[in-house]
């Protein structure tokens, strides 16, 4: 929760830096769409994110609003699915006098929403997901990763394996294993990994797990047979505590 209202701040804040001083004096509400996922596989992550953002923008209203603007939002729930989250964006993004951003809280429906946002001049907000490519903000103008991106994610974790064995070097010749979500966040891991696989040397094999993650036993058992000396776990908390009591037996 903690992590949830940081990205919610740091999302005010980009809107604070993206408004001019005129704009605030003369509204007297601003409007902020809320794209959410209570309901399908996901929502065992999805519902405290959105009572994050409820709660959050609850307080700001309870504290003055944004320099004395009120906040108000509307949910629509998308059940993580890339279409119904189209279908929120048509719906809300003229409403109460215009969406100020809109964040995807899913990396398929950042990219069906990358260019209708850069067409309606609407900041889409990624907090450590979506585009990776959009840290380029040359030529994603409208988009905005902010807090890192899937690339840094996932560079993260292979940095953290080459900081156990002590060094970056000591990775080459290794067998690592990707076990990733087979879904548009899932694979965006796979072009950093690979790259890093070429710079050092190591054996990088990427399994997939089929949506939504639950039934894992045919890659571990695929993982068992390979035997690598590392496996990197990408996907959702459905998937990964899966992946957990898999590795656990292994």
């Amino acid at each position: 929760m903690k992590r949830t209202r940081a990205l919610i701040a740091a999302s005010a804040a980009l809107v604070l830096a993206t408004t001019t001083t005129a704009g605030f004096a003369q509204a007297k509400e601003q409007f902020f769409p809320l794209l959410t996922f209570r309901t399908g596989p996901y929502a065992p992550s999805g519902a405290p994110w959105a009572n994050g953002f409820v709660d959050y923008f609850k307080l700001v209203n309870a504290k003055g609003g944004i320099n004395g603007v009120r906040v108000a939002w509307e949910e629509c729930e998308t059940g993580y699915a890339t279409d119904r989250g189209v279908e929120c964006y048509e719906r809300l993004k003229g409403k109460n006098g215009g969406a100020t951003v809109f964040q995807t809280m899913s990396t398929g429906i950042t990219f069906a929403l990358t260019e209708r946002g850069a067409a309606d001049g609407i900041p889409i907000l990624t907090p450590a997901y979506g585009l990776s490519e959009s840290a380029d903000g040359e030529v994603f103008k409208w988009s905005f990763p902010i807090a890192g991106s899937h690339w840094a994610s996932a560079d993260t974790q292979i940095q953290f394996v080459g900081h156990k064995l002590g060094g970056m070097d000591k990775l080459k010749g290794k067998k690592i294993t990707l076990l990733y979500h087979d879904s548009p966040y899932g694979k965006e891991a796979i072009p950093v990994l690979t790259a890093r696989a070429k710079q050092h040397g190591f054996e990088l094999t990427n399994i997939p797990v089929p949506h939504p993650g639950v039934d894992q036993k045919a890659p571990w058992l695929q993982i068992r047979q390979s035997r690598p000396d590392y496996v990197l776990l990408w996907g959702w908390g459905v998937m990964n505590s899966t992946a957990l009591k898999e590795a656990q037996a292994t």
